[in-house]
């Protein structure tokens, strides 16, 4: 009956798939991927066992060599067949997924979208080091964003901007430039902040480590990182001494009373 409920719908699903562990999949997202009659993937940045729960009859197409008319046309042409599909993203689609020009040209042609949030890197990262990202009185705020490269940023956005807010910072996309964004951040702060940095998050060969920023960019070097990495800057990391109210017996609130 749920397969043929979701065959009346004429739509794509982009599907965040989180950063690597099939375990970190939503129900939803798994629900979707295990009724598809076609799966079009991020080959390059989604591992191969999430498609372990398709069905065997199930069409993969991979992505990583087709550029952004392909993809859409092979969506456009496979929903026209009556087929259900999916398009697999990594991490949550939201976020530097580039669906914003694939689901404009799939509404042209008067395709449904849906879309199905995933969970993001610097979350499972950070969950990893058992962090806290927003500390009462050190930092409540958390920004996503990436080194300016060949993708353009807005100038209001460079990261000289952004760091001066001594937040905790979540670098994507970045391991190419990280010279240039440690001697940036170095100038807001203490050069002994710490650092997570998680390379292919969650796959079976990823790894994450603890480390401080003024050794970002020499153990990148090190590493080898070019890509799929996340850096994780934060004063609130090992910061532990400061509770928040939330638990404090001296703080009420409307489900408990001093």
């Amino acid at each position: 009956m749920l397969e043929r409920i979701e065959r009346m719908v004429n739509k794509v699903s982009f599907i965040g798939v989180g950063p690597g562990d099939p375990e970190l999949l939503t129900l939803k997202a798994l629900k979707k991927i295990k009724i598809a009659d076609v799966i079009i993937w991020t080959d390059s940045l989604i591992p191969e066992k999430i498609l372990d729960f398709s069905k065997e009859s199930s069409e993969k197409i991979k992505t990583s060599s087709l550029n952004l008319e392909q993809i859409t046309t092979i969506m456009i042409e496979k929903i026209q067949e009556g087929k259900t599909v999916v398009r697999l993203h990594d991490g949550d689609p939201c976020l530097f997924g580039a669906i914003r020009e694939q689901i404009e040209i799939l509404k042209s042609e008067k395709i449904k979208i849906e879309v199905v949030p995933g969970v993001s890197a610097f979350q499972i990262a950070a969950a990893y080091h058992e962090a806290e990202l927003t500390i009462p009185d050190v930092t409540q705020t958390i920004i996503l964003t990436r080194a300016g490269g060949r993708t353009g940023m807005p100038e209001k956005e460079s990261l000289k901007d952004l760091a001066k807010h001594n937040s905790s910072i979540c670098l994507y996309l970045s391991a190419r430039h990280i010279k240039r964004c440690q001697e940036t951040l170095l100038e807001f702060y203490p050069p002994e902040t710490k650092v997570i940095v998680g390379f292919r998050v969650s796959w079976d060969d990823g790894w994450t480590s603890l480390i401080e920023l003024k050794d970002m960019e020499k153990f990148s070097i090190e590493k080898k990182l070019i890509r799929t990495t996340i850096y994780i800057i934060s004063p609130a990391i090992s910061n532990s001494k400061k509770r928040s109210n939330l638990y404090d017996p001296s703080y009420s609130h409307l489900f408990r009373k001093k």
